[in-house]
């Protein structure tokens, strides 16, 4: 019994259109596919293209279609039209190299090149373009070559694109269609002619001898695309005026490629470049493309200034147009060009400002980035003020950005000190706590090398947090600074502006504030009890009041204050003999950038190139009663712990190296409060040592061992002996992450006993790449006089899996060579 026919597709689409929920689509959809399915299942062929068809729609709704992909090759293998361009179809949407079964079509794409009907030749070229593989595309790689050569327009251009198609797939057959591709662009038809210049772009991108080869294209490609500009209306190639503008922007991208690099393909183009930016119609979204492509071709070749000039002022019209997305490719292509063209850009700052008060935040973040590409030492005071408008009026995900941006500004171009102090305590004070935290140690840095405005800036400080500490870097800031400089402030001695009259039990009120705020952050307390403790040696009226808020912190639930208050609390009951000493003001700090053989001192925007210098550690830098004496704060064990080369520059005094025991020395995995940046390394902290490593040859024999591996982290200790100091062994520590995840924050710590001393340097990074594709190195300094058998503790702390992770463990297997 025969099946009755099955409905045709517009019917199945129009019935599909009336379901109202998707339960009941999804009925239909399985209904029709069992129908499908039993057609197939009975080989009529006579419904063969309609079910195919129907399904292709189906498929295109996101239902499953893979049971029709044979039926596809069967219709392929027909020899109707209307069934082969379905089947064709149907190949393209439902198949992919993924699937065996295109390689059942080879023979018949084959022969369909080969075929006497173009339109077929043409479905078989689509096809084979879309999904062949590179078996199919080394297969098929001749006929396409010969079509390629053909009088037949209709087919040439498809035989190009299908070329491409084959060189993405098999690149080492990208010879084979030289020949053909010689007259290319003598073709008339502008079709031929496009897909001929996407051709070429490709093989140019693939190969440099194909990029060589056609630099001698140049002035027939400028030929062409003069043609296209000088010539009438032609309304086959007309849109909106101009004539062919895909075909001109597909030769501007081959120009750009060619030109790259290349002074003479260069000099044959500027003119034709110059003729396509004056004359091309700008009222249009259709003549803003070709412009654009026109001005990214002048700027990636080796253009004259006037031409480059020129593409600049392209971009500052798009700048003014009413539609977004000029606006917006304008901005990026100035941010690519600033650096290059710095001041044809500065022609066009005005507007560049004004996208700030843009409502998109796209183009509103381009202009930001591209105002800060804009700063220099003559307009900094304007550009900031803008910037500074920019900061207090945007969305809160503009302020981090921007807050960073106007430090880094400030810092590179600051006209002044107090102009950055100035600055920078805005930023504080309008971003709030969007400021990132290596602006708290940046700022405080700068205001200790700033000795003339300590007071001007300590009371500026004070009054900006007077009854408001919702801005936590901004309270961070000014309570280092009246810890530092709270005398300065009491005494009234400002010379910038007039004094104010604070007492002393006035800045201990605020400080103790901020400690029982709610708004305060652990950090945050932590730079309020240090400023106390400081100021218990500028004050002289208020000491035993600092001594009971001391106490009282003794037992807070907070460890890291608890830690620092204990540490304080033994200072004024067992050692208050060291105590001037050890809260002494910090001293300047230089900031240092290393940069090779040399180092790059920064001061106000200003870099000044400076040889390095080795400088030898003042003597009596530690005296050794009061060191252990200190040391005994700490335990009191046979262990001393590892003085730890932290990011900030320490006076190079006994008070300020002590004072580090206390301040850096983080035993109990607690994080210490925002550190300095990294100024420079501090002198060697071992008696009798240069700063500078003396360790030139390495030692031979001794093997290294690994310290430490546990739960993926490995710990490899390599080792080095100092030709100058022989008492001076030099470790170097190698961390390894074989997990597939990062580990962050990694700190390595460690303690010796005290017949040694110990110095840890900075590490190279903080976080151990996963994989073992990358380690972390940091040396570590020993030196022995005794020569006693090395024993160590380890303790190690990092971020793992988003959990904080902590161990501790004893080296006691050094080899005998490290330390006889």
């Amino acid at each position: 019994m025969r099946m009755p026919a099955p409905i045709r597709l517009r019917e199945l689409i129009r019935t599909i259109r009336t379901a109202r929920t998707q339960a009941e689509e999804r009925e239909m959809i399985q209904k029709e596919c069992a129908a499908i399915r039993s057609s197939f299942r009975e080989e009529d062929n006579t419904y063969r293209c309609r079910n195919v068809a129907k399904l292709l729609y189906m498929h295109m709704l996101g239902y499953p279609a893979h049971f029709g992909q044979l039926e596809c090759l069967k219709l392929i293998a027909s020899q109707k039209f209307t069934d082969k361009r379905i089947g064709y179809l149907g190949a393209m949407l439902l198949l992919d190299e993924r699937q065996d079964v295109h390689l059942l079509m080879t023979n018949c794409i084959k022969n369909d090149l080969n075929h006497s009907t173009q339109y077929v030749q043409g479905l078989a070229l689509c096809t084979l373009g879309c999904m062949g593989s590179s078996e199919m595309c080394r297969d098929l790689a001749g006929e396409v070559e010969k079509l390629l050569k053909t009088s037949n327009s209709y087919l040439r251009k498809k035989a190009a694109l299908c070329a491409v198609h084959v060189i993405r797939k098999v690149p080492e057959l990208m010879e084979m269609f030289l020949p053909a591709t010689k007259n290319l662009l003598n073709e008339k038809n502008h079709g031929v002619l496009h897909t001929s210049v996407v051709l070429l772009t490709e093989m140019c991108e693939r190969s440099p001898d194909m990029l060589a080869h056609f630099r001698k294209l140049v002035p027939q490609l400028v030929r062409i695309l003069k043609n296209l500009i000088m010539s009438g209306y032609s309304p086959e190639h007309d849109v909106s005026g101009i004539s062919d503008p895909f075909l001109q922007v597909r030769i501007l991208r081959l120009l750009r490629i060619l030109g790259r690099n290349d002074d003479d393909s260069s000099e044959a183009m500027n003119d034709i470049l110059a003729q396509v930016a004056t004359n091309t119609e700008t009222s249009k979204n259709v003549g803003n493309a070709i412009l654009y492509e026109t001005v990214l071709t002048i700027m990636d070749i080796k253009s004259e200034s006037g031409l480059r000039v020129l593409a600049i002022n392209i971009l500052g019209r798009f700048l003014l147009n009413n539609d977004k997305n000029i606006r917006y490719v304008a901005l990026t292509s100035l941010l690519k060009t600033v650096q290059t063209d710095h001041n044809a850009v500065q022609r066009h700052r005005s507007t560049i400002v004004d996208c700030l008060k843009d409502l998109d935040v796209s183009i509103k973040r381009r202009a930001m980035e591209l105002s800060f590409a804009l700063v220099n030492g003559n307009n900094v005071r304007g550009m900031m003020k803008e910037l500074l408008y920019f900061l207090d009026s945007c969305e809160p995900e503009f302020k981090a950005d921007c807050a960073s941006g106007i430090f880094l500004a400030a810092e590179k171009y600051a006209p002044s000190k107090r102009w950055h102090i100035d600055t920078i305590m805005r930023v504080l004070t309008t971003a709030g706590s969007y400021v990132r935290d290596d602006a708290v140690p940046n700022l405080i840095q700068l205001i200790t090398n700033s000795v003339e405005m300590h007071a001007y800036t300590v009371q500026r400080l004070y009054k900006a947090i007077l009854g408001d500490y919702s801005q936590q870097p901004l309270v961070q800031v000014a309570s280092w600074c009246i810890g530092e400089y709270g005398d300065l402030l009491v005494s009234g001695q400002c010379e910038e502006e007039e004094p104010i009259q604070v007492t002393e039990d006035e800045v201990l009120d605020i400080l103790e504030s901020i400690l029982i705020s709610n708004m305060s952050a652990s950090v945050t307390r932590g730079y309020a009890l240090t400023a106390i403790m400081k100021l218990s040696t500028r004050f002289t009226c208020t000491v035993n009041r600092i001594k009971k808020v001391v106490s009282i912190y003794g037992s807070s639930i907070d460890v890291e204050l608890q830690q620092r208050a204990v540490e304080y609390n033994a200072l004024f009951k067992k050692y208050d003999h060291m105590r001037p000493a050890l809260l002494e003001r910090m001293p300047v700090m230089e900031k240092v950038t290393t940069n090779g053989p040399t180092e790059v001192v920064q001061t106000n925007g200003e870099t000044e190139p400076a040889v390095l210098e080795t400088k030898p550690p003042p003597s009596g830098l530690q005296p050794g009663s009061q060191a252990n004496d200190l040391l005994d704060l700490l335990g009191g064990s046979d262990i001393t712990p590892v003085i730890p080369t932290v990011p900030t520059s320490k006076p190079a005094s006994a008070g300020g190296e002590l004072l580090d025991l206390l301040g850096d020395l983080n035993l109990t995995g607690s994080p210490v409060p925002a550190p300095a940046p990294q100024i420079s390394q501090p002198p060697f902290l071992l008696d009798g040592l240069p700063s500078q490593p003396l360790f030139n040859d390495i030692a031979a024999g001794i093997p290294s061992i690994t310290a430490y591996n546990k739960n993926g982290l490995k710990i490899d200790f390599t080792f080095e002996r100092s030709n100058t100091n022989p008492s001076v062994t030099v470790i170097t520590i190698q961390a390894s992450n074989s997990t597939e995840l990062d580990m962050t924050d990694f700190v390595f710590q460690a303690a010796v006993p005290k017949t040694f001393q110990l110095q840890l340097l900075s590490p190279s990074s903080s976080v151990i790449p996963a994989f073992n594709s990358g380690t972390i190195t940091q040396v570590i300094k020993i030196l022995n006089p005794q020569k006693q058998q090395l024993r160590m503790r380890i303790k190690l702390t990092y971020n793992h899996k988003g959990s904080a992770m902590q161990d501790l463990a004893e080296v006691n297997n050094f080899p005998p060579q490290s330390w006889q």
